[in-house]
């Protein structure tokens, strides 16, 4: 049933934010009812009984839920608006008082590697995303973007290349003439056309085939390349700086070609 399954999902979730399973249980059996015994959150979560208060207390301590002090007692859930604002609230906290650590963090530079040329993997299409981003936001002089799937153009991205300072050149190539189209509409400061990288459209790819996703120039100086598997669409990429990075001579070259051609001398 579909509800079991959104069960199953917040219950997850809730996992991933930190708390453990039979806390992310009774949080959300508390949910589905107004007010709830031990005894009736056990039968509704599957959580042993002996199990529900100490749940019920971290619960409690994190301000998710309410306990009334009554014979049984009874336990209600905060409102849904109250509880995700509080989720919110810790995570951010903690993610600050991570950078703030990490940025007090000593550096240990064991060995000189200045002069090697260093090549990325990045398998995760949030992360992905934000390097995309973060190169992007950094660009001082160009960025040559090409998109090869219409999946790629996020609401991220659309509002990362919106904000692109106007004496950045941006130049952005897409695989077909109608992404084209949505990327002028939705970046008209962005100069766009159909990439001239005949191997990009896939004109003689079949299904099997991983497609490309998408390449990025940032000032001459970094590259990021992505593709996508066929069957799962997961994107992977892998992400190199400098001039001399033999990465960035290559797909510098590969991008020029589906770039206007009065503009290759910049790359």
């Amino acid at each position: 049933m579909e509800t079991d399954a959104n069960v199953e999902e917040a219950i997850e979730v809730l996992q991933q934010l930190g708390l453990k399973e039979y806390e992310a249980r009774c949080f959300v059996g508390l949910t589905r009812i107004d007010t709830g015994t031990a005894k009736k959150l056990s039968n509704l979560t599957e959580v042993p009984r002996t199990r529900i208060y100490d749940a019920i207390r971290v619960l409690q301590a994190q301000g998710l839920v309410e306990i009334k002090h009554s014979s049984p007692q009874q336990f209600r859930a905060v409102s849904l608006e109250e509880a995700t604002e509080t989720l919110r609230d810790q995570h951010e906290d903690r993610i600050e008082r991570l950078h703030e650590v990490l940025a007090t963090v000593d550096v240990v530079n064991e060995d000189d590697e200045s002069s090697v040329q260093k090549v990325w993997s990045i398998t995760e299409q949030n992360a992905i995303e934000n390097r995309t981003e973060q190169l992007i936001e950094a660009a001082t002089d160009e960025i040559g973007l090409v998109i090869g799937d219409e999946s790629l153009l996020t609401e991220n991205l659309v509002e990362t290349l919106n904000g692109v300072d106007d004496d950045v050149e941006l130049l952005v190539a897409t695989s077909t003439a109608s992404l084209q189209e949505e990327v002028q509409a939705a970046v008209p400061a962005a100069t766009t056309f159909v990439s001239g990288l005949e191997w990009l459209h896939g004109a003689n790819a079949t299904e099997d085939d991983t497609a490309i996703g998408r390449l990025l120039l940032v000032d001459r100086g970094s590259i990021l390349v992505s593709s996508i598997a066929p069957e799962s669409k997961a994107e992977r990429a892998i992400f190199g700086e400098g001039f001399d990075n033999g990465l960035v001579v290559i797909a510098r070259r590969l991008i020029l070609q589906g770039l206007i051609p009065s503009r290759d001398s910049a790359f």
